[in-house]
């Protein structure tokens, strides 16, 4: 089998000037930014970031090789180091190295030095730094998270001990951190970390594999956590890079990328590659997961949901998992269909939920002010349920190489678990059980469905019935019923009722629920004419005139209600003497 690849490195990478005799390349991990500094500055500095408006060129004096440099958050104020005792001008260390520093703010730096940590404020007009807070711990090597502000300490002699400082609110707070999650590599080796859409990605150097753990996929209420990888080791996706420049011919294929040198990182997000080639630069590129591979190296139904609905854009991969577990060889027993179901309109129902509370908020007003609302974000995640119907259930229904018994069995899952959480089911997926159930005439659970409203009732579910009347007659009083019990359809009764010229019974209903006094004589009258009984019509014109007394003091018509027709057909069936006179007292 041939391996499938779910790691890979994004198209559009960011070129530098490759690493050389006279020119230095340095990462920015908070930034996100490399640094190509030439001649130590003196031919230029050139950065650039994810996007162009990271992009930056500069020069300064050359005043030796520069070991560090970095931007402070906004790009605000710059910071060099070009000798183990100091950083430009702000600070030298007299009896300390300085393994590295970090930006926490626009104005705040941390510098990591061999015998400890300490936290400044930049004062930019002074030229001048003001020292918050310092730690003496003996220091190996570190680690800093720019989006949690957490710096991560090897310490003591022995290098088996981490400390964490967590910086936030001008205060580093030692020891804060807790350790919460171990992710069990089941190897050894020298690796490298990225973070990637979530997971922590971990690169082993010498198998050039990587593998992915989901921290998110944990015990709840558990304080320690112990990870196995999500995914199989894999490779990176092989990438070539196109040949640019004087040497490239038409005719030249793409140089392939050592994806051996990838494992060498600047960043917890970024790859870098100074590719050993005469023809091309230095690469920076985001790592990316690709989610279609994923499917079939994660077998369980479950787990793999939960996985990709923590994903970016994986709303058409999961409609592709569910209708490929439903369809062909891959087909999932129905307990498998429910969980993956269930997780899916749990997340719908949060973003409703939280679509609701948004919309309530803002009526009433109270999003206005400081701790005001934003409107929820409809994440790729977010399966509803047009999507299901449209991509997954729809052409499902319509198999003809699979049981309808496991079809309509499926159908009802879903609205099943839709129910649940307490979700409304759109009146469509009831048309698609009730189709299915009229092709292979099962009637009677059709009519056990409606008696104990496991398909709610609704106005298009009730005019579905009565299309269905022709082939199930029983149809038509399900459909009065269901109407009848909505309370807002009385106009669709009375409609179904002339459509089929139940003159007098939609009468009798109007007058129940009290409506008799607002309906429209000439469209009683049309129907009762139109069904050739004198003696109906008769009942209906009579019942009309009684109304029009009892509410105007007279039985004539007004001109509005267009009813001239009718009184000159009563008086050429019945004589002008039968109409009814006016009583004067």
């Amino acid at each position: 089998m041939s391996e499938e690849h779910y790691l890979e490195l994004c198209e559009n990478p960011v070129q530098f000037e490759n690493t050389s005799s006279v020119n230095n390349v340095f990462f920015d991990e908070a930034n996100k930014q490399v640094f190509a500094v030439r001649s130590g500055g003196a031919t230029g500095v050139v950065v650039k970031g994810p996007d162009d408006k990271n992009s930056v060129a500069f020069r300064m004096d050359d005043k030796g090789e520069v070991k560090c440099i970095k931007f402070s958050i906004g790009n605000k104020i710059l910071a060099v180091q070009r000798t183990p005792k100091s950083v430009v001008t702000y600070l030298e260390m007299k009896n300390a190295s300085i393994l590295g520093f970090c930006w926490t703010n626009w104005n705040e730096i941390v510098f990591i030095t061999d015998q400890g940590i300490e936290f400044y404020q930049v004062l930019p007009d002074k030229r001048s730094l003001k020292l918050l807070k310092s730690q003496s711990v003996n220091v190996n090597w570190y680690m800093y998270c720019p989006e949690t502000a957490v710096i991560l300490l090897s310490t003591t002699a022995q290098g088996n001990v981490l400390q964490p400082f967590a910086f936030k609110h001008v205060v580093p707070r030692e020891g804060s951190c807790k350790k919460t999650n171990v992710l069990k590599l089941n190897t050894t080796g020298k690796f490298a970390l990225n973070v990637v859409d979530n997971l922590v990605v971990v690169h082993h150097q010498s198998s050039q594999t990587s593998i992915i753990f989901d921290i998110k996929l944990r015990e709840p209420d558990c304080a320690l956590n112990v990870h196995q990888p999500v995914l199989p080791g894999r490779s990176i996706h092989p990438y070539r890079i196109p040949l640019t420049g004087p040497a490239a011919v038409p005719t030249h294929p793409p140089v392939p990328c050592e994806l051996c040198i990838l494992y060498e990182m600047f960043s917890p997000a970024c790859l870098t590659c100074a590719v050993c080639s005469p023809f091309a630069s230095g690469y920076l590129w985001y790592l990316q997961v690709k989610l279609p591979p994923t499917v079939n190296l994660l077998q369980d139904k479950g787990k793999l949901m939960d996985f990709l609905l923590r994903r970016r854009d994986c709303k058409m991969v999961i409609l592709s998992v569910c209708a490929q577990m439903l369809n062909g060889g891959d087909k999932g027993g129905l307990p498998v269909v429910a969980t993956v179901f269930d997780k899916l309109n749990q997340v719908y129902k949060e973003y409703l939920e939280a679509e609701q509370t948004y919309t309530v908020a803002t009526e009433s007003g109270t999003s206005r002010g400081s701790s005001a609302r934003e409107r929820p974000v409809r994440t790729r995640a977010v399966i509803d349920q047009s999507d299901m119907y449209t991509h997954v259930l729809s052409s499902f229904s319509e198999k003809k190489d699979t049981s309808h018994k496991f079809i309509i069995a499926v159908l009802m899952e879903y609205i099943r678990s839709l129910n649940q959480v307490q979700i409304t089911v759109q009146h469509y997926l009831y048309e698609l059980v009730i189709k299915m159930l009229v092709q292979h005439n099962l009637f009677y659970m059709l009519h056990q469905f409606l008696q104990y409203h496991v398909l709610s009732d609704s106005k298009p579910l009730a005019c579905l019935l009565l299309s269905l009347e022709s082939t199930y007659p029983p149809a038509h009083q399900l459909s009065l019923d269901m109407l009848k019990r909505l309370s807002t359809a009385n106009d669709e009764i009375v409609e179904v009722l002339l459509s089929r010229q139940q003159v007098l019974g939609a009468l009798r209903f109007i007058r129940s629920v009290g409506g008799h006094d607002n309906i429209s004589a000439r469209k009683f009258l049309d129907v009762a004419r139109q069904t050739a009984d004198q003696m109906l019509f008769y009942t209906i014109f009579r019942f009309f005139e009684q109304r029009n007394l009892r509410l105007r003091g007279s039985p004539s018509f007004n001109p509005g209600e267009h009813c001239e027709e009718h009184v000159v057909y009563f008086k050429q069936v019945f004589g002008e003497q039968a109409l009814m006179k006016q009583v004067t007292v």
